[in-house]
């Protein structure tokens, strides 16, 4: 069975190191264990969906909870999925500081990446948008 999880955290270390560290652990493990995904980064937030199956998400986003370049996890969306809305990408990366302003202001009131202030669906729906219009980096 498929699933997508949807979750928001702040991040310790805001250097592109770091952001760069997370992502090719990424890219490293999530092709084995079937994950696929997108990370988004910005004003030192991630906003993150993976999809898979329900063990090995269920797996890593304890992996997540417990890693200590995270802080405040929150849970913003799970369910059961049909198909994969991320297949293309083991780790998709967004940086927000490298898209247009607009496309933020019309899932939120300011024109900053913030899913704690917005629900679970319209996180999703900027991500889709970030993906349809092709902001999406890192393939791999």
């Amino acid at each position: 069975m498929l699933v997508r999880l949807l979750y928001a955290s702040r991040a310790i270390d805001t250097s592109p190191a770091a952001i760069d560290a997370i992502l090719s652990q990424s890219r490293q493990y999530n092709p084995s264990s079937g994950i696929t995904g997108i990370l988004c980064y910005g004003g030192g937030i991630f906003l993150q969906a993976i999809e898979g199956g329900r063990t090995a998400i269920s797996e890593l986003y304890g992996h997540i909870q417990r890693d200590t370049r995270h802080k405040d996890v929150e849970l913003l969306q799970y369910e059961e999925i049909a198909e994969r809305r991320f297949a293309g990408w083991t780790m998709g990366a967004v940086n927000i500081s490298k898209i247009n302003a607009s496309i933020l202001l019309k899932y939120a009131e300011k024109p900053e990446l913030n899913p704690y202030s917005v629900s679970g669906k319209v996180s999703l729906a900027l991500l889709e948008e970030l993906m349809a219009t092709a902001c999406i980096i890192g393939r791999s």
